[in-house]
């Protein structure tokens, strides 16, 4: 079953009512006995002595959003899953705030928690999102993945 093409961007954080509001929702399908969640949160590093403040984030969209949906589409067929959800950040996110927010549900604990596993490193790996570290002086550097 091909799935379409879902938009994962969010302008700015992920509110934390946002995400309740998402698991919430899940309540009434009965089938569903695990949730696995990856909160990605902005950290306050200190970098050759500056902290930084934020994270800018910029990306290819269409071009991100096509690899997403291979993505999905290889997880959903290599894993035995009820609901897949993607969120990441484009703009300007706060140390402190949420940037990205993975959730993955299944029948059992396994295959949530590994599918979820998979996807966040994927995310990661091979989507074409660039973070541009924003100190609190102002100056700003790309971000490294690790």
């Amino acid at each position: 079953m091909s799935r379409a093409v879902k938009n994962i961007f969010t302008e700015g954080a992920i509110s934390p009512l946002f995400i309740s509001e998402s698991i919430a929702k899940h309540a009434t399908k009965k089938d569903i006995g695990a949730h696995s969640i990856f909160l990605g949160q902005i950290r306050e590093d200190v970098v050759d002595g500056k902290t930084v403040a934020a994270i800018e984030y910029t990306a290819y969209e269409e071009m991100v959003l096509e690899k997403m949906h291979e993505i999905r589409e290889d997880i959903f067929l290599k894993y035995d899953l009820t609901c897949m959800h993607v969120h990441h950040s484009l703009g300007t996110v706060s140390a402190g705030e949420i940037c990205l927010f993975v959730f993955t549900s299944s029948k059992h604990r396994i295959a949530a928690m590994e599918a979820c596993n998979e996807l966040v490193e994927r995310i990661k790996s091979e989507l074409q999102i660039w973070g541009r570290e924003i100190f609190n002086d102002e100056s700003h550097q790309w971000k490294v993945n690790k």
